[in-house]
């Protein structure tokens, strides 16, 4: 299977074609956090587009503690840079990074301090 892309260019008149090949290996399941973080903003869409009404409903239809769907929600206060590596993180890497420590960085209001402690956890963890 050959995946054909046809890209504009401004300086040139012809569109170049580029041909991509697909992983010739199944890319796996994406990890735990990844998994969580994605659950984290559907979850919060759902109640933002009043689908579910609130989040005590939210957590009596996911058959979870309100408290533990507070645990997952704090993962959307993440700065969009460690969200980002996060989603993207391969599965080999993945165990390194604890929830916990995730949601105690969650709850610092800067983005900028976020990363800097989220930095300062993969220095120490690698």
């Amino acid at each position: 299977m050959i995946i054909e892309y046809k890209l504009p260019c401004r300086r040139l008149f012809a569109q170049r074609a580029i041909t991509l090949e697909p992983f010739s290996e199944p890319c796996g399941r994406p990890p735990r956090l990844a998994r969580l973080l994605a659950l984290a903003h559907k979850l919060e869409g759902l109640v933002q587009s009043g689908q579910v009404k609130d989040y005590a409903k939210l957590a009596r239809l996911g058959h979870v503690s309100a408290a533990r769907l507070s645990q997952i929600l704090v993962l959307i206060l993440l700065a969009p840079a460690i969200q980002e590596y996060i989603l993207f993180l391969p599965e080999n890497e993945a165990g390194f990074l604890a929830e916990r420590h995730l949601r105690a960085i969650a709850r610092e209001p800067r983005w900028d301090r976020q990363r800097a402690l989220f930095e300062e956890l993969l220095r120490y963890r690698r």
